[in-house]
Formats: C-alpha cells, sequence, structure tokens
C-alpha cells in the first residue's frame, strides 16, 4: 500500500484538531523537564514538538514524510527535525522521554517501533502515547466497505492499525517497556465544511485509494459520502468517530 502523500498546509489548515486535541498529552502525561532529551515520533507539522521544546526540553521531532518535516522545520526553527522510517531507530539510551501522537497507527507493524522505542530510552524513561484505538472512525471504514461493494470494486486494506488497549499493553511489553497507564476514550472530531468527510478521506485515506482510477475514486468519494451521512453530518458540520488510545510505559 502506498503511503499518503501530505500536503502539510492542508493538514494545518483542514486537521488543525489533530495536535489542538493532545496538548493536554504533553502537559498532563508527558510533562516534558527542563534539560531533558525527548523524541517526538512522528511529528507532522511540529505544533507538538514547539510546545514541549518551549518547556525547556530538548527536542528531537522526526516524520516520515518530507513535506511535513520541511513545514515544521519552516515553522519552528528552534527546533531540531529530522526525516527518518521509525522501523529503522537507530538510537541507542539517549532519551529520557519518547512522545507520539495521532502517528503509531500509521506505523504497521508496530513491534519493530516499539522495540526501537525502548533502545532509544535511557533507564527509567517513558514513552507517552496517543493513537487511533479500537473502534476508530468505525463509520469511515464501513462507508468505504459500502461504497466499494456497491460499486463492484475489490476490497481494499485500510493503511490503519487501531489495537485494543489489551493488545496495545501485550505490544509494549513484549519490547521491554512496564505499562504504568491507559485510556481508550471516544472523542468526536469535527470536520469542518460541507466537504469535510471527502477532504479527510482524500487526505488520511490517500495511499488506501491509490489502486483506483480517478474516476472510481470520485464515485467511491460520492457512495461513501452518502453512506456516511446519516451517521456522521450534523446538520453543519461531519463529526468523525474518533476513538483514541493513550498510554505511558517505562523503560526499567
Amino acid at each position: 500500500m502506498q503511503p499518503p502523500i501530505w500536503d502539510a498546509e492542508q493538514y494545518r489548515q483542514r486537521h488543525a484538531f489533530v495536535f489542538h486535541s493532545s496538548q493536554d498529552l504533553v502537559n498532563d502525561w508527558l510533562t516534558p523537564q527542563p534539560g531533558e532529551r525527548v523524541l517526538d515520533l512522528g511529528c507532522g507539522t511540529g505544533e507538538l514538538s514547539a510546545q514541549m521544546a518551549a518547556s525547556g526540553a530538548e527536542v528531537l521531532g522526526i516524520d516520515s514524510a518530507a513535506s511535513m518535516i520541511g513545514a515544521a522545520r519552516a515553522s519552528h526553527p528552534g527546533v531540531r527535525f529530522e526525516v527518518q522510517d521509525a522501523h529503522q531507530l537507530a538510537f541507542r539510551q539517549e532519551f529520557s522521554a519518547v512522545f507520539s501522537n495521532a502517528a503509531l497507527h500509521w506505523m504497521k507493524p508496530l513491534p519493530a517501533v516499539f522495540a526501537g522505542v525502548s533502545q532509544a530510552l535511557t533507564s527509567g524513561g517513558r514513552l507517552v502515547l496517543e493513537m487511533g484505538g479500537a473502534g476508530n472512525v468505525q463509520v469511515t471504514l464501513a462507508a468505504l466497505e459500502h461504497a466499494l461493494n456497491r460499486l463492484g470494486l475489490p476490497d481494499l486494506a485500510h493503511p490503519w492499525v487501531f489495537p485494543s488497549t489489551a493488545k496495545l499493553a501485550g505490544l509494549l511489553e513484549d519490547a521491554g517497556l512496564r505499562v504504568e497507564r491507559t485510556q481508550w476514550f471516544q472523542r468526536p472530531s469535527l470536520l469542518p465544511g460541507e466537504d469535510g468527510f471527502r477532504v479527510w478521506l482524500e487526505s488520511f485515506g490517500g495511499g488506501w485509494l491509490a489502486p483506483l482510477s480517478s474516476g472510481q475514486r470520485q464515485e467511491v468519494l460520492r457512495e461513501a459520502e452518502a453512506f456516511a451521512r446519516p451517521h456522521l453530518w450534523n446538520g453543519s458540520g461531519w463529526v468523525s468517530d474518533y476513538c483514541r488510545l493513550r498510554a505511558l510505559a517505562v523503560r526499567p
């Protein structure tokens, strides 16, 4: 499956809720301290990296998308950002904390990522994460499946992994981390505008839809939008059925 081609400016303009809604993950779960080294895994356009750096922490933000890293560097020149693949982390006990928001659900398979995170942490170092959890965007998944079936097109596997709390805890423990706190919760998320559902699907599901021709893609988007409207349209905007999963784990 092709990875999405990120439009960093559109991401900021249309999907800023992704980082705005998780600012408390930095303040209340991570609580970065002056002078400690923090790795922001899947940093996107760098807003939360900058929030951490403002606390006095030394932050390195990494992302596999060069467009995201370019936007992060342009907006937050005081923070260090690099293009890196999370499956090939080469750090060895270099960070007091690893932080990740809304990124790990893109990183199949997760065991290799968590193994790299564990190696990157110092003894006593912590991992704080938020990702899509079990049940996330279930209506959207059902809408795409319905559209493909209705149009007689082959099934397409979606690009994400949305683990249960138990599954995530097992993956973290297998990587040598001690799970200290988890939280699964619903977070209905506004996708503003009449085209909010379609823009979200084109942005986040670009790799998912890549096998389709341009014409097929438009037909699928129309069918999926019609299926989702009774469930997600509130009369003035689209409200997606986000389910989030947070965890705090420590390297012994």
